[in-house]
């Protein structure tokens, strides 16, 4: 089931059905409801990419919250917005939330794209942004900001896991030493795109790789073709794919009809988390691919989370499949829930408990969130860097994880303390883009 705007808001009020108890479940929210601004890109090209999947896991967030008692007693309430997957949409939604709906926070944000120039208008009028899902590390690094905070990853470390992923596995399953390793990196050109890109350029070259190809693409570009002869030509024993949905999708389909051939496809994020749709398209034929990003919660041992987190995840899973049909739980729903409940839990809640609730009254909150690796459903922790650092808003505890695709379900594969088994590399003979000996 997609989330529409109108399901979004009435998610927090109403469920389709029954609760699944909590061990220490308190009375349910009532009172006056504290509104919260809740954007992501319900339309367009962004919505297939993962945004609709994080609406769905912020939505349950609401829901749970509520059942639990919500903040002192008072239930929240989603005040959803469309931002359309166009950045000029982005911003006037935000402002009307701000504006007509006189909302002190927003959380969402799926594209580093739309998240730039948000982050700096949040700044100025100083209410408070809670980017759930955009990764750019330039939204924040620099930029000293005060109002603006994200919990997730961001971008500089999909080039730090894909680098270190290919260092300790290339000899053992290519036969091939990190530094004769022939690398492509491919992007969308957005804030994104580019943000990963850079970093897995500048870390592939300090590991001694070989950058064969470095390249960017309009996200809406109509035909990839020459992309493929250019890769074609270059023969890179790895290919680094930053992208969204339609792009991801044009790209395979004419890098198979091309010829393309390579030793391994490695996804970073977005798109290549929407294995159920890559299915929908390709079949068997994404079987193999590898793909950065945090970690969907299915693919974590139980025993790496805290034994309430353990309980939280769970109720979380049934509630997702429940509400979509989903195959399999995609990255971004736990990335929505995730960031949504541990605003709702660890920076709301104390917020209106030990204070008026007031923006600075969370923005104090943040400073005092302390999760240790292992406290959210994702495995990582959660710690702000304070004011005055060059990240200053960002979690300091965010990861990645290196998963693998088979029979349309992630396995972590990487890093190899964590992981599910050892990556399958490279490509089996029956991928349409394996080598061919």
């Amino acid at each position: 089931m997609s989330v529409s705007r109108r399901g979004l808001v009435a998610g927090s009020a109403a469920l389709p059905f029954a609760p699944l108890p909590f061990s220490a479940m308190a009375q349910p929210a009532s009172g006056p409801p504290i509104r919260i601004g809740v954007m992501f890109d319900l339309s367009g090209p962004f919505a297939a990419a993962g945004s609709q999947a994080c609406a769905a896991g912020a939505e349950i967030a609401f829901e749970l919250f509520n059942e639990r008692g919500g903040a002192g007693g008072r239930p929240v309430q989603a005040v959803a917005a469309d931002s359309q997957s166009r950045a000029e949409v982005a911003i006037n939604e935000a402002e009307r939330l701000i504006s007509q709906e006189r909302v002190d926070v927003v959380m969402g944000v799926f594209s580093s794209a739309h998240a730039m120039p948000l982050a700096q208008r949040f700044e100025a009028q100083k209410k408070l942004l809670w980017i759930t899902t955009a990764i750019s590390t330039a939204v924040i690094k620099g930029r000293n900001f005060t109002h603006v905070f994200r919990p997730t990853v961001h971008s500089d470390q999909y080039g730090e896991a894909s680098v270190q992923f290919l260092t300790e596995h290339s000899e053992r399953a290519f036969r091939i030493a990190p530094n004769n390793l022939r690398v492509a990196i491919i992007h969308e050109d957005g804030p994104y795109g580019t943000g990963v890109a850079a970093s897995s350029e500048i870390l592939a070259k300090a590991a001694g790789m070989r950058v064969v190809l470095h390249e960017g693409y309009s996200a809406t570009a109509p035909d990839l073709s020459t992309l493929v002869t250019k890769l074609r030509r270059e023969r890179p024993d790895v290919i680094l794919h930053t992208g969204y949905n339609p792009d991801i999708t044009l790209f395979l389909r004419q890098a198979k009809a091309g010829g393309l051939r390579t030793r391994m496809i490695i996804g970073q994020g977005a798109g290549y988390s929407q294995i159920d749709r890559l299915t929908e398209t390709f079949g068997a034929e994404v079987n193999g691919f590898c793909n950065v990003d945090p970690a969907g919660t299915q693919m974590l041992e139980p025993d790496k989370l805290t034994p309430a987190v353990r309980e939280l995840r769970q109720v979380m899973m049934q509630r997702y499949e429940a509400k979509t049909r989903a195959r399999d739980l995609p990255t971004h729903a736990s990335t929505g829930f995730n960031s949504a409940w541990t605003f709702l839990e660890h920076v709301l809640k104390p917020a209106v408990r030990e204070g008026d609730g007031s923006i600075q009254a969370m923005i104090r909150a943040t400073q005092s969130v302390d999760l240790p690796v292992g406290g959210t459903i994702q495995g990582h922790g959660l710690k702000f860097y304070p004011p005055g650092h060059e990240m200053a808003g960002q979690n300091e505890r965010s990861s990645t994880v290196v998963m693998q695709y088979e029979a349309a379900r992630a396995k972590v594969v990487w890093p190899t303390a964590i992981a599910s088994g050892p990556p399958v590399l490279p490509f089996p003979a029956s991928s349409p883009f394996a080598l061919r000996s």
